[in-house]
């Protein structure tokens, strides 16, 4: 299995901008662009880190991300508040990925990007993001994490994700603990998993893609078959390819099986198109 250091200890690629969307140093965006006039098809990514700035940042993802860039997408890499920083939690980390995905369509033209060709990619705590923003069309207005006309997220990768957040907070095994949900959803709501856990707002009505290693001792790998369970029964069309001999890192890391995987069903969604944007 890869460790962190595997990844982090390669020569560190460079993106092409880094957009400012808010007063944090968090509330940052990546920019990687493909050579050419474009507009190009738009990687949206989510970094993971158990929902903490300190554990992660985007800068994870700079070698996913150039690999990318290399394929010809191009790749729209979010930073957020982690529960860890001020303004982070409920609802800061939530508003932060939220407007830092609808900055793309408002930014399109001026960076030569193709919003109705999208698919979104997150990683571990990221997947959970990802499918979050995939899931914004079925919130409650009431909600405080309702945005009127958000951006569509048509297809969604998520590498080793964490769907269900009541789930995680039930398992001690996870590598993300448990106190952490308390932080992330808030403990004075009485139905704080029903606008913030993905389960709660299934169908999404979008294509999922799940890729999860079979050894990832992170994240439990019933994660994934009872999230996939749960979402086929509610309708929505979702593949849970399954990598073996494959722990957390493979899943970001590019040359690991894990990752040509992920590329190839990247590849494959932004072929396919789709009407957001």
């Amino acid at each position: 299995m890869l460790t962190w250091d595997d990844l982090t200890s390669r020569p560190r690629p460079a993106c092409d901008a880094t957009i400012v969307y808010g007063e944090d140093a968090m509330h940052r965006i990546d920019l990687w662009r493909p050579a050419g006039d474009g507009p190009h098809p738009v990687v949206l990514m989510v970094h993971g880190g158990c929902w903490q700035t300190e554990i992660a940042d985007r800068r994870l993802m700079d070698w996913a991300a150039d690999d990318l860039r290399a394929a010809g997408f191009a790749v729209w890499n979010i930073d957020y508040r982690g529960v860890d920083r001020a303004g982070g939690g409920f609802p800061g980390t939530f508003r932060d990925v939220a407007a830092a995905t609808d900055l793309l369509r408002a930014t399109a033209a001026e960076w030569r990007l193709d919003p109705s060709r999208l698919v979104a990619v997150g990683h571990s705590a990221g997947g959970h993001l990802a499918l979050w923003l995939a899931a914004r069309g079925r919130l409650s207005p009431a909600s405080p994490l309702f945005t009127a006309d958000a951006l569509g997220v048509p297809e969604v990768i998520a590498l080793g994700a964490l769907p269900d957040l009541e789930a995680v907070a039930a398992s001690p095994d996870n590598g993300c603990g448990t106190a952490v949900i308390d932080r992330l959803v808030g403990t004075d709501r009485a139905n704080r998993f029903t606008d913030t856990s993905i389960p709660p707002l299934l169908p999404l009505g979008v294509r999922q893609q799940l890729v999860n290693g079979r050894e990832d001792r992170i994240i439990p790998y019933r994660f994934a078959t009872d999230y996939s369970a749960a979402a086929e029964a509610a309708g929505d069309a979702v593949a849970l390819h399954t990598v073996p001999a494959t722990g957390h890192v493979e899943l970001i890391a590019p040359g690991t099986a894990a990752w040509t995987l992920a590329r190839r069903l990247v590849a494959a969604a932004l072929s396919r198109g789709s009407p957001g944007g």
